[in-house]
């Protein structure tokens, strides 16, 4: 169970708003934690009318991207062991990506390439810049056709291992040059392949002996055995997937891995987790790399961490929506103004989630984190996460 500090502050408002998104058919359920510092003001689990639809606190929920924010720290802490220099050629370490082909501006196939002016660096895979793509956001483009005709697609990854994919990836062309856009990707999977190369151990084993066990999280794997298995959340895939506010859900059958772990250690999203497991997760960075006397990073790494890592005037951009005044670091977006109806402490920001719904996002300037989970395809960068958001900066003001 989450413990929550009294507080004179009314969170029903936010928890009315969260529920009618509930009521309305829109998402399932929703669990919110909102904290001041490392306390927990308010925990909130809501469900919805059928057995499918409740949550608690030991509900187990697919993390999707929100674990490439673990695999990011991960790869830091070896960075504060000088395993590497953030602008490192990762051909140093995988040398299948040395001499990477960019495609060309005004290319008509994957073929019409010309050499990258400089290596892929360790800090652009990290704050997906590098050029590498993820074969299934603008499926009709060049450079995601080539990922599916290679076979590096949702489908055929879980075939493969950490290595098989970067094999694949050193052979496709890059969809800009390194360094210059920014591009949602497979580059967290990288990172997790460098993660392994790096610490010499495989990148479960190693997640586990870093990151989960100092932290106790005894729920977060990416598989869950078969005695957890009535804990596991159900995932609803909306009536219309362009229409985030069109009411309509249904409950998706989708299969859990419960013998082991699978072939494909997704370091870009194959995590599955509760909200106190991550509630730790999260409430380290807040504490400045230190939870239950365990220091997992350096406050100075996390600082850093939290510094952008794009070329100016490169923002957060999918080819559906973009982030307004966002720019990322290593391994976490940042804020560089409010939103409309946030305060000015929310500047400084440094959040990211998963697919899914699940939402983390910390703000050192207001002192104030944020968690909403839910488990709605897609339901990324959806308003029910926004007015969350909004809501929680107008209560704690």
């Amino acid at each position: 169970m989450i413990e929550t500090k009294p507080n004179p502050l009314d969170f029903r408002p936010m928890h009315e708003r969260m529920q009618w998104y509930i009521d309305e058919n829109i998402i399932p359920f929703c669990t919110t934690v909102v904290m001041r510092g490392t306390d927990v003001l308010d925990v909130a689990y809501l469900s919805g009318t059928k057995p499918e639809q409740t949550v608690g606190a030991d509900t187990i929920m697919r993390m999707h991207s929100s674990t490439k924010m673990i695999t990011s720290v991960l790869a830091m802490m070896l960075y504060e062991e000088g395993r590497f220099a953030l602008d490192d050629p990762i051909e140093q370490y995988l040398p299948e990506f040395a001499n990477p082909r960019v495609l060309r501006a005004d290319a008509r196939s994957a073929d019409d390439v010309e050499p990258a002016v400089g290596p892929i660096q360790v800090n652009q895979v990290l704050s997906h810049s590098a050029g590498l793509s993820y074969g299934f956001i603008e499926p009709d483009s060049i450079v995601d056709s080539a990922y599916v005709s290679a076979g590096v697609d949702q489908t055929s990854i879980t075939r493969m291992t950490l290595a098989d994919l970067t094999e694949r990836l050193g052979s496709l062309p890059l969809a800009y040059q390194p360094g210059t856009s920014w591009r949602y990707s497979f580059a967290t999977d990288v990172v997790a392949r460098l993660v392994e190369v790096w610490s010499g151990k495989r990148f479960d084993e190693f997640m586990h002996e870093r990151v989960l066990r100092p932290l106790a999280m005894v729920d977060t794997d990416f598989w869950v055995p078969e005695s957890k298995i009535g804990r596991m959340a159900r995932l609803f895939d909306p009536a219309d997937q362009l229409r985030p506010m069109e009411p309509g859900l249904t409950a998706l059958r989708l299969e859990v891995r419960t013998d082991g772990p699978p072939r494909f250690l997704s370091g870009g999203g194959g995590l599955l987790s509760t909200v106190v497991d991550y509630l730790s997760f999260v409430r380290m960075l807040v504490n400045g790399g230190e939870w239950n006397g365990e220091r997992l990073l350096d406050a100075k790494t996390i600082e850093l961490m939290r510094t952008n890592q794009l070329a100016p005037g490169v923002g957060v951009r999918f080819p559906m929506w973009h982030m307004p005044d966002t720019t990322f670091g290593l391994g976490f977006a940042l804020k560089e103004a409010p939103a409309k109806g946030e305060p000015a402490g929310a500047i400084g920001e440094y959040h990211w989630g998963g697919m899914a719904g699940t939402h983390f996002w910390m703000a050192p300037n207001a002192g104030i984190t944020g968690v909403c989970m839910t488990q709605r395809m897609p339901a990324f960068w959806h308003p029910f996460s926004r007015d969350f958001k909004r809501l929680v900066y107008e209560m704690t003001s």
